[in-house]
């Protein structure tokens, strides 16, 4: 398993962006890693708004890739997952259900313009509002 010192020097890939780890939480005995990045919500919106973007991951799931220097996730925890090249879409384009690394997602609103990811099989668990605010998703 990774250390603190391993995720905060590297950065997490997902939905072909780029987060930054924030901190670990803990619930029901569970280790998850949060993981952040701010964005602008649509360049072509006369004021776009920032949409900060939590992702939450059982740590035990991030791997590190170290040929191309980055982390992922991986059910697992081991075996990295295949890459795949998508276009980018804007986060409200987005579908809230979809597959990333091989894993089923979802995506919910949260508080202060914030949007979380968790895995789908946990979403009932983390993207509840308790769960968020405990989760330190602001």
């Amino acid at each position: 398993m990774l250390t603190i010192s391993d995720l905060e020097i590297n950065v997490l890939e997902f939905r072909q962006r780029s987060f930054s780890f924030d901190h670990v939480a803990t619930i029901a005995g569970v280790d998850y890693a949060v993981f952040a990045r701010t964005e602008t919500e649509s360049e072509s919106q006369f004021r776009p708004r920032l949409v900060h973007l939590r992702l939450v991951v059982p740590l035990e799931w991030v791997v590190y890739d170290e040929a191309n220097d980055v982390l992922l996730v991986a059910k697992d925890g081991k075996t990295l997952p295949v890459r795949l090249t998508e276009p980018v879409v804007e986060v409200g384009a987005e579908p809230v259900e979809f597959h990333e690394q091989g894993i089923p997602w979802t995506r919910t609103p949260g508080p202060s313009n914030t949007l979380a990811y968790a895995p789908s099989e946990l979403a009932a668990v983390l993207l509840t509002p308790a769960a968020l605010g405990s989760l330190g998703v602001k």
